[in-house]
């Protein structure tokens, strides 16, 4: 049987079993308005040397280290990856796994997601974890959905301070289906305020990002007691999944739901993507809890296996009755990070997020020292905001010429913070990287 056409008598032969005169036909459904009234205006074929080459020719278009020192970080971060890591995710048997639906033949695939969620579990200090999410975006869309579905209320409170990217998705996600999402102000420190929560009314959760989209460390706890004051869920989000291997946990400061983005764990920047979406919550949540959880059981003879269990994607049962319509659960992205936490270790991941911790104080100090001013006095972790003066476009492309980013213009996102940037810093940035970046700048 032949599954593929290659010639016009194939595709005849295949329209004509389906009942169809022409493959104009199978868009009978789309409005004319809709459809491309054209051909495609494509470039002529390259041969395989022509187009490695004007491939090469675009990436040396592109800024991306190791070439350029880049001190941008606003949720893709730059990490050193150990080898460990691309040599086991590169094993045939997790490279083209897909969903373990069968436990008998993928208990090896299932054991190291379970790994995984134990993992981030310990992690974010909550009770169990999925495996996993598209990203951090929509780890947070779906933890408020979530949030909505158990409290059966209709309203969150979202800090101004997360991620604009994520609060554009949950924008789509919540306001298209009726949600209402009230906006939390900042403080002059660079946190929210959370004090007009006590006059809010029948929310579902407060979801707030720790450290912010400023870099900023927030006080979690008492914004969890606030929300809980309200009978409303806290969700603590987060974009640099690194920062809880020094900072106290979400789940010790009294979240409900930890998500956020966990691409600094073994998953190279990519020009963007994948992601991970990192999602754990308390246990008596589990049931409302979107994607994939895999279990740990026992067999007949009394043997320990894996499998996924409380399956509440549409996929799996009703739709009426899923938690959720994601499709995927990227396992890939999620066993990197599995290797990553595995090779890193709890003392390894807390001696690395102190590295980061303490060079970016190294480069916020050197700045301060120089003259620049830092409007926010709430602590960092690798992320932190400065203030450069007026017309400071033309000397960061003078260091872009040089090579050097030096970090990320907040007016975009925040038209009132006109010269103020985010400046990040990681292990991969070394003293004489920062000592460059002060001293181009001072020039």
């Amino acid at each position: 049987m032949r599954y593929l056409p290659h010639t016009d008598e194939d595709i005849a032969e295949m329209l004509q079993g389906i009942g169809a005169a022409s493959l104009d036909d199978l868009y009978v459904t789309i409005p004319q308005k809709c459809r491309r009234g054209r051909e495609l205006d494509l470039p002529a074929a390259l041969t395989e040397w022509e187009l490695d080459d004007h491939m090469r020719g675009l990436a040396e278009k592109s800024a991306v280290p190791p070439e350029f020192k880049v001190f941008a970080g606003a949720g893709s971060y730059e990490h050193f990856i150990p080898a460990s890591v691309h040599h086991l995710l590169t094993r045939s048997e997790f490279v083209t796994a897909y969903t373990p639906y069968q436990p008998e033949v993928s208990q090896g695939t299932l054991q190291a997601i379970y790994e995984y969620q134990t993992l981030v579990a310990r992690l974010l200090g909550m009770e169990t974890a999925n495996a996993s999410l598209y990203d951090g975006a929509s780890a947070l869309a779906e933890a408020l959905l979530m949030a909505v579905r158990i409290t059966g209320r209709n309203k969150v409170a979202v800090s101004s301070l997360i991620h604009p990217s994520y609060r554009r998705v949950v924008r789509t996600y919540l306001e298209s289906s009726g949600h209402e999402i009230v906006v939390l102000p900042r403080v002059e420190n660079g946190t929210t305020d959370v004090s007009g929560v006590r006059e809010m009314k029948d929310l579902a959760a407060v979801a707030i990002q720790s450290p912010n989209f400023f870099g900023c460390i927030e006080d979690l706890k008492t914004a969890g007691e606030l929300a809980h004051g309200e009978e409303a869920l806290f969700v603590c989000a987060f974009s640099e999944a690194l920062a809880y291997g020094l900072l106290k946990s979400p789940g010790t400061q009294g979240a409900d739901i930890a998500c956020g983005e966990g691409q600094s764990f073994g998953i190279p920047q990519s020009f963007g993507g994948p992601g991970l979406g990192m999602f754990a919550a308390k246990m008596k949540y589990v049931r409302n809890m979107p994607g994939r959880l895999v279990g740990l059981s026992k067999d007949m003879d009394g043997k320990r296996g894996f499998v996924l269990t409380l399956a509440t994607r549409e996929q799996h049962i009703r739709r009426e009755k899923a938690t959720s319509n994601i499709c995927t659960n990227g396992s890939l992205c999620a066993l990197a990070a599995a290797m990553y936490m595995a090779s890193l270790g709890g003392t390894g991941m807390r001696e690395l997020a102190r590295l980061n911790r303490d060079k970016a104080e190294y480069l916020k100090n050197r700045l301060h020292k120089a003259g620049f001013r830092l409007p926010f006095s709430a602590p960092t972790f690798n992320e932190f905001v400065v203030e450069f003066p007026p017309g400071f476009e033309s000397t960061y492309n003078r260091l872009l010429e040089k090579k050097i980013i030096a970090g990320l213009s907040l007016a975009r996102w925040h038209p009132e913070l006109e010269n103020q940037y985010l400046l990040c810093v990681t292990e991969a940035r070394t003293r004489a990287d920062m000592d460059a970046l002060v001293r181009e700048i001072k020039s």
